[in-house]
């Protein structure tokens, strides 16, 4: 997202985010101890997974954040426009009255359940203009409940790098059909992923291989071949061009897993749960397939390792991704856009 906005000509951008490599015409205005704090934050698996946690020693980590924040905002006074990511980073925007546009994922939601938690970001809104922007339309309808009288809520899509969109997929020749799950391993994200798939892998001629990091002390069977996290050169390079399709049966709040979006771009079928949040991704029976039991899970399975099958879900996902998501830049344009409207006029944001 920062290297795309670095490249409209119309937006001078500061970011204070974790360490990470910054286009040339980006300033970083995060401080050497934020930076430090940030890295290990991430390294420790970011606020959510501190939280789920429920240790002690945990629980300052949230303040500690958003006191650097505030911070932050308040060593950068010639902001024309605020774009937060994620609703708790904007509770502590200064009473300047700039505008801000404030990005939201399905698990912000849960965020609103806390107590006067929907009463202190409102305080935050009131007095600027606001354009709240969740990443999938199912999350519309809850941000319009609590602040469509203060704010305008846009769903405004995440863009897909190109590299996805130039796999090229070869699967008819794998002797052993090859499944991937790419998730954080919490019971939420994984759902019923080894209930439903013992019977349909354990001694068949099908492989399940499952990435992301280990976020919950959880046992993982013999028969699945777990790797831990993998980087999106790994996916990209080893691992996409020769599975059958991506796996998600995740119970967890979802907004638009990224992942999805990139397998999709890479021509990649989905078997997902039925939920919402997957329901507005994958077009049943035609990108991907929907299941709501272990029967129509297998039946997925089979269904989708029919090469020509495969071939024509994944074609169908591509151009879905294309249409409908675009690359980065695209992404962009639709946050400049929201950007010059916040600011009534095409000024530098």
């Amino acid at each position: 997202m920062v290297n795309a906005l670095a490249r409209s000509d119309d937006v001078r951008l500061s970011v204070w985010a974790p360490p990470g490599k910054l286009p040339a015409t980006v300033q970083s205005v995060t401080t050497e101890m934020e930076r430090h704090w940030l890295a290990r934050l991430m390294s420790s698996g970011g606020i959510s997974h501190l939280m789920r946690q429920g240790r002690a020693k945990d629980f300052l980590a949230p303040v500690a954040l958003l006191r650097m924040l505030a911070s932050a905002y308040r060593r950068n006074p010639a902001t024309d426009v605020y774009h937060v990511n994620w609703l708790q980073c904007a509770l502590p925007l200064p009473e300047d009255g700039k505008p801000a546009l404030i990005t939201v994922l399905g698990n912000d939601l849960k965020l609103l359940r806390l107590p006067l938690m929907r009463r202190a970001l409102r305080r935050t809104m009131r007095r600027r203009k606001v354009t709240i922007c969740p990443n999938a339309e199912w999350m519309v309808e809850p941000l319009q409940a609590a602040f469509g009288d203060i704010a305008e809520v846009v769903p405004v899509s995440f863009g897909i790098d190109p590299r996805w969109y130039a796999i090229d997929r070869n699967i008819h020749a794998q002797p052993v059909k090859c499944w991937l799950a790419v998730t954080r391993l919490t019971e939420d994200k994984l759902g019923p992923l080894f209930e439903w798939s013992r019977e349909h892998f354990q001694g068949a001629e099908r492989e399940l291989h499952l990435f992301g990091p280990m976020q919950e002390n959880m046992e993982i069977p013999n028969w699945v071949h777990y790797h831990g996290a993998a980087t999106p050169e790994q996916l990209a390079a080893e691992w996409f061009p020769h599975a059958c399709g991506l796996i998600t049966l995740s119970r967890h709040a979802e907004g638009r897993p990224q992942v999805m979006l990139e397998a999709m771009a890479a021509g990649l079928p989905i078997i997902a749960s039925r939920m919402p949040a997957h329901a507005g991704i994958v077009d049943d029976e035609a990108t991907g397939m929907l299941c709501d039991d272990s029967n129509e899970y297998g039946h997925a399975l089979c269904r989708l390792e029919d090469t020509d099958t495969n071939r024509r879900f994944g074609e169908a996902a591509r151009n879905w991704a294309l249409r409908e998501f675009g690359t980065w830049d695209d992404c962009a344009g639709r946050y400049t856009r929201i950007y010059r409207k916040l600011l009534g006029d095409d000024g530098i944001a």
